[in-house]
């Protein structure tokens, strides 16, 4: 599924403001064959969480497929993103957030 970039850094802001571990960066592999993003390895940034049950989105920034516009079933505006922003904001008002 393509989203749009916007729509994938609101979600790492989001997870971030929530006190989630969050990277970003281009994924490298190193000289050893270990796989890391800015220069941090992720095995030991996963290592943090071993034990436990986790779950871990992984979103490409470079994807430059055109976003998939769908039709809201409540109010009948498209939107690209994963929720229709017309109606998360009207849920969000009438709940008093």
């Amino acid at each position: 599924m393509s989203l749009r970039k916007a729509s994938i850094l609101k979600l790492g802001s989001a997870a971030f403001e929530m006190g989630l571990q969050v990277l970003r960066g281009e994924l490298e592999r190193d000289a050893e064959g270990q796989l890391q993003i800015n220069q941090r390895n992720l095995a030991e940034w996963l290592r943090d969480f071993e034990g436990q049950e986790i779950v871990l989105i992984a979103a490409s920034l470079a994807d430059e497929r055109e976003p998939v516009v769908r039709t809201c079933r409540t109010c009948g505006r498209d939107y690209v993103e994963h929720e229709c922003p017309y109606c998360r904001t009207s849920r969000l008002r009438l709940r008093g957030q």
